[in-house]
């Protein structure tokens, strides 16, 4: 998502840096670039032109031009904006005092409304919630089972009845307070496009069930087109914010970009992938700094928590400073890495990866490679890989269905890690401080991801 506006902006940063001042000629430039980065990337035209007119205000004023680093400043100044444009901050959300808290999903018709109810349940149980899912979209076939069959992969409640949706909403909020249930996500009828039918009865349902929280579904694939439904959504039922579906599958993101100037509604959660737990809160300051490519470091951090065992990432973090780490250990590792979903994701998250090394290919193939690698490997060749010689090597690449020099690459990859782990392992025990672009990440994920084994 936004590599294309990422890209451009990387370029504009990159020329900046080597002036030592800048001129009224280079802001002119860079804020040209910048526009057509931010209009290449779908974003709405208005928007762009208040938001270049706003970077234009601060990057002639005189805390640019006695900067330093002006073009350090001019970063801070772009990003800062980008937060706006993005939301600002992250929507929080307020749970009703009297159970339960109602949430109310709108969209069209392909949005992607009834997968993001289903993983919005999700993310709510993830908090500790008892989420129950109403379907109140009686029009589209299968709608209803569609429903159920994700409520039932998530092991959360569906209620539906036959007949009229109003009604229907309005049984299933008396069913979630019988039998106690925290949350009621109320999935309602799309449409291909926006009609009056369509919003009367959503309206209704509305009424009906009192949500604390309107999400409006938007699929970030379709642009400016995004903007103006939730235009015209926020209309009949003031919205509280939208989810952005299919993240994943734009690489401009220019509704991501548009929806909160022109609505001045936030970007509440995005759906990032197909798998149910491919959906998270929207982070505007985070985002930014991906775009930036400053990486993001605490959305890292919080994946790797959800799959690494706090006391089993401690373990194998001292044995790594120790020296002692074998090739079974990191073989755990690898596997808890690819819970953690796409490894181009993951390593978007990273700060400081170049654009060559995001355009390299990075795939799951490289850790499908390094696997097999390994499982060909005896015992002892995976607990001491130093004996690995040139005959073992033959053998491990027959076993593995990969060449001799994957093997080399592994083996030598492996060693320079463990020299490099037991380093900052010794320079910890002597009071110094370990940091660089990975502090703060655990460290066995740190160390799998920088080695990349299996690239080929």
């Amino acid at each position: 998502m936004f590599d294309s506006l990422g890209d451009r902006l990387g370029g504009v940063f990159k020329r900046l840096r080597a002036k030592g001042r800048l001129t009224e000629a280079d802001v002119n430039e860079m804020l040209g670039e910048i526009r057509t980065a931010l209009l290449e990337a779908d974003v709405n035209i208005g928007v762009v032109r208040n938001v270049v007119e706003r970077i234009r205000v601060q990057a002639i004023g005189a805390k640019v031009a006695e900067a330093l680093d002006p073009g350090q400043q001019i970063i801070k100044i772009v990003n800062a904006e980008l937060v706006a444009m993005l939301g600002g901050e992250t929507l929080k959300i307020a749970y009703a005092s009297q159970p339960p808290t109602v949430v109310l999903m709108a969209g069209l018709q392909g949005s992607g409304k009834t997968t993001s109810a289903a993983k919005l349940a999700a993310w709510f149980k993830a908090q500790g919630r008892n989420p129950m899912l109403v379907g109140a979209d009686l029009q589209r076939p299968a709608a209803v089972e569609q429903l159920k069959v994700l409520g039932a992969q998530i092991n959360v409640p569906v209620f539906s009845a036959p007949g009229d949706p109003v009604a229907t909403a309005a049984a299933g909020l008396a069913e979630a307070k019988r039998i106690g249930r925290d949350v009621l996500i109320v999935d309602t009828a799309g449409r291909l496009a926006i009609d009056a039918e369509m919003m009367q009865q959503v309206s209704d349902i509305s009424a009906a069930v009192k949500p604390d929280y309107t999400f409006l579904v938007v699929d970030a694939m379709t642009g400016q087109d995004a903007v103006t439904v939730a235009k015209a959504f926020d209309e009949t039922l003031s919205i509280s914010a939208v989810i952005l579906s299919k993240l994943d599958g734009d690489a401009r993101g220019g509704a991501a970009l548009s929806v909160k100037e022109v609505i001045g509604k936030p970007i509440a959660f995005a759906a990032t992938g197909e798998k149910m737990d491919a959906f998270e809160q929207f982070h505007p300051d985070r985002m930014a700094s991906r775009i930036l490519g400053m990486g993001d470091v605490l959305t890292l951090i919080e994946q790797a928590e959800k799959v690494f065992e706090k006391e089993q990432a401690e373990a194998a973090a001292a044995k790594m400073f120790e020296g002692e780490f074998t090739l079974d250990d990191f073989l755990d590792q690898l596997q808890q890495i690819k819970k953690m979903g796409s490894l181009t994701n993951v390593m978007g998250m990273l700060p400081g990866v170049t654009k060559e090394m995001k355009n390299a290919q990075i795939s799951d193939d490289m850790l499908t490679v390094t696997e097999a690698i390994i499982y060909s490997m005896t015992t002892e060749e995976r607990r001491k890989p130093e004996i690995i010689n040139g005959s073992r090597r033959t053998r491990i690449a027959k076993g593995s269905g990969t060449q001799v020099s994957d093997v080399n690459k592994l083996v030598k990859q492996f060693s320079e890690m463990q020299k490099m782990m037991k380093r900052m392992g010794g320079m910890a025990g002597k009071g110094g401080k370990k940091g660089g672009p990975m502090a703060g990440i655990p460290a066995d994920l740190a160390a799998a991801l920088g080695s990349r084994p299996g690239s080929r």
